[in-house]
C-alpha cells in the first residue's frame, strides 16, 4: 500500500481512473492529497466526491513558480505522501518537488515519448499523419516530458479518425494503463537502474 499525492490541471478523469482502480482492489494505494493548478477544475469535485482531501492554487500562486511547488511538496509531505502522480497536471514541476520526491513523481503523457512532447501530444501526433499514436508514462525530471520511461501502449490510428476519436482511444489506454503501472509502483517493482532508465522487475 502506498500513499499517491494526484496533481491535476482539469476535469480529473485519470483521477477518477485512478480513485476506481483503488476502489475495485486492483491498486494498493491511498490518494492521501488531490493538488490543482486550477481552483475551478473538475477534478476537485471528483476528488471531493471520493472524500480526498484537496489543495487548489491560482494563477496568481504560480507567479512565483519556486514558491508554488514549495507550497505543494510542503503539503505532499505534510499529508505523508510516497508518490506524486501527475494527471493531467499542465505545469512543469521544479526543484522544490523533484527533491522532496526524488524518482518518484510519476507523469503521464498522451504519446509515444519522445515524438509530441508538450501540451497537445494527441493533436500533434493526429495532424502528423501519423499511424500510431499512444501513452507514455515516466518519471518527471526537469525537462519536460523527458524523464526515464516506464510503459508505453500504442494506439492505431484509423483512417477515419477524427481528432475527436483518436482523443477517445488515446484516454481510454491512459485510464486502463497508469493504474496498472501505479500497481507495479505499489508492489516495489519499478526503478531507476544506473543506465538511468526506468526498469520492471518481474515477480
Amino acid at each position: 500500500m502506498i500513499n499517491l499525492g494526484v496533481l491535476i490541471s482539469g476535469s480529473g478523469t485519470n483521477l477518477q481512473a485512478i480513485i476506481d482502480a483503488i476502489s475495485e482492489g486492483s491498486l494498493e494505494a491511498r490518494i492521501a492529497l488531490v493538488v490543482s493548478s486550477k481552483a475551478d477544475a473538475y477534478g476537485l469535485e471528483r476528488a471531493q466526491r471520493a472524500g480526498i482531501a484537496t489543495l487548489a492554487l491560482t494563477k496568481e500562486d504560480y507567479a512565483d513558480p519556486l514558491a508554488a511547488d514549495e507550497r505543494i511538496a510542503q503539503a505532499l509531505r505534510d499529508a505523508h505522501v510516497d508518490y506524486v502522480a501527475m494527471a493531467g497536471y499542465m505545469r512543469l514541476v521544479r526543484e522544490p518537488l523533484l527533491e522532496a520526491f526524488h524518482q518518484k513523481i510519476i507523469n503521464l503523457h498522451p504519446a509515444l515519448l519522445p515524438s509530441f512532447a508538450g501540451a497537445h501530444g494527441i493533436a500533434d501526433a493526429f495532424a502528423s499523419g501519423v499511424k500510431l499514436a499512444g501513452v507514455t508514462i515516466h518519471f518527471a525530471n526537469e525537462v519536460y516530458d523527458r524523464g526515464p520511461i516506464i510503459a508505453q501502449q500504442a494506439v492505431s490510428v484509423a483512417e477515419d479518425d477524427t481528432l475527436e476519436s483518436l482523443e477517445e482511444k488515446v484516454h481510454a489506454v491512459e485510464h486502463e494503463l497508469y493504474p496498472r503501472v501505479l500497481q507495479l509502483i505499489a508492489q516495489g517493482r519499478v526503478s531507476i537502474g544506473e543506465d538511468g532508465k526506468a526498469h520492471i522487475r518481474q515477480r
